[in-house]
This record gives structure tokens, sequence and C-alpha cells, in this order.
């Protein structure tokens, strides 16, 4: 299976254009099952023309989809909540999820969380992650060892993916590395910011043991589509025999 991490910037891109159907194409073409998006608006603003970004991705690619909100701004009881984070697509069943909002430090910069969803990959079971880190040191070493708290708890194989802001071998990386594998081969194209010249690796994958890494690469399919590179990796589930699902929750 083909699995996508992308930071679509609400759709606006390197050109300042705000164009979702840019981002769409790219995600088309690169053929993958399961794709986590960072920076996502639901009804945000103006800066998104108040679109329900997942939803629209969803129905365009016929694409199933869970959305994770980090920040949701409210400010009339009846009205429809201003909402921004994480999102999941995939074209395989949906099982269940649950989003996991960052409140365990104080709000001193923006807030981030950590979407969880269940899918059904033939008959067997996959969890997947999708998360947004913050920049700051402390909050993001704490971020990531929440993340593997959460992680542990599981017993289906797993993807962790987002925009993690993190530097390779960084204490961050350390600390997620040290239970789970870091895609990243060391082959081929990996940096993924800044989209028209990237030399930082920003984004990663990370996957539990039970699953095999194929190849791992960042997308030049459209360098303006947002200020991220798409980041994609190809992926087998080791034990070809059927998984039985395990509720966790």
């Amino acid at each position: 299976m083909r699995v996508l991490i992308f930071n679509i910037h609400h759709g606006k891109g390197m050109d300042r254009k705000l164009d979702l159907s840019r981002i769409k194409d790219v995600i088309q073409s690169s053929q993958a099952d399961i794709i986590g998006l960072n920076e996502v608006d639901q009804a945000f603003s103006k800066r998104s023309q108040f679109v329900n970004q997942a939803m629209w991705l969803a129905d365009e690619l016929n694409m199933n989809y869970r959305f994770g909100s980090t920040i949701s701004i409210q400010k009339k009881k009846n009205s429809t909540a201003r909402e921004y984070g994480n999102a999941l697509l995939t074209r395989f069943p949906i099982v269940s999820s649950r989003n996991h909002k960052f409140d365990f430090l104080p709000r001193l910069v923006e807030a981030r969380g950590l979407l969880e969803v269940d899918v059904q990959v033939n008959n067997s079971a996959l969890s997947c992650f999708v998360t947004h880190l913050s920049f700051t040191p402390l909050q993001h070493l704490k971020q990531s060892t929440y993340i593997i708290e959460e992680v542990k708890k599981k017993r289906n194989p797993t993807i962790v993916m987002g925009d993690w802001n993190m530097k390779p071998y960084s204490a961050s990386w350390r600390e997620v590395s040290s239970y789970l594998i870091d895609v990243n081969n060391g082959q081929g194209h990996n940096h993924t910011f800044p989209s028209n010249r990237p030399f930082m690796k920003l984004d990663y994958i990370f996957v539990s043991k039970e699953l095999k890494v194929v190849s791992a690469k960042a997308l030049k399919t459209d360098i303006l589509a947002s200020d991220h590179l798409p980041y994609l990796a190809e992926i087998e589930i080791k034990n070809k025999k059927s998984t039985p699902w395990v509720q966790t929750e």
C-alpha cells in the first residue's frame, strides 16, 4: 500500500494562490491509499473560503475521511465552529477514530493534536495516526512522548505520520525511533521544506515492526501546490495472514 503525508497549508501555494484542486491533483497522481493531511481548514475563514477542505478532497477523490481539529472557534452558541487541524483520507473502510488534543501543557503557541484512525485493509487491521507538532522544544518532546504512549496501546500494525517540525537524529526523533521505524532509508529525495527549494526534512512517516518499508521519497509533482512537498512511502504488511481486529479503546 502507498501512504502519503502532506502539509497542505490550507490550500495556499507558494505562489500565494488558494487552489485546493492542485492538492487534489497531487494526491491523485501519487496513487496513495492512505493520506495524512496537516494544516486543514474546516469552515475556518475567508483565507480558505470557509470550505470544509477534508470533506471536499474526500468527495473529489472518492475516499473516506476523518478530521481532527486542533483549533476550534465558535463565537455564537448555534453557529458553525470554525476549525483547523489534521485529516486522514483513505480508500479503505474506516472502523473507528479518535482525536487527541495536546492540552497537557500551557498553550503558548499554536494548539496541536493527534488524529487516530483505525482502518480495515482487506481483512487486516491497521492503526493510523496523523499529527503536527510544535516548534517549541519542550512541548515537542512532550508531544512525541505522548504519541508513543498512545501507539503502545495499539496491538495492530501502526503508521504514524505528520509534520514533526524536527531534524533527523534530534532528541524527539530519537524518542520516536526508539519504538517505531523511520521509513527514510537515507536514499533518494527526502527533504520536504520549502517545496520550491527543499533543504529540510520536516515531514515523517514512522511504522511499527509488523510493516516492511519498500520505498520512501518526497514528491515534486507540483512544487507550488503547498509550502511543503508531500512524502510518500510504499509499505507491506509482513504477515500475509489476516490480522484479527483488536479493539483497544
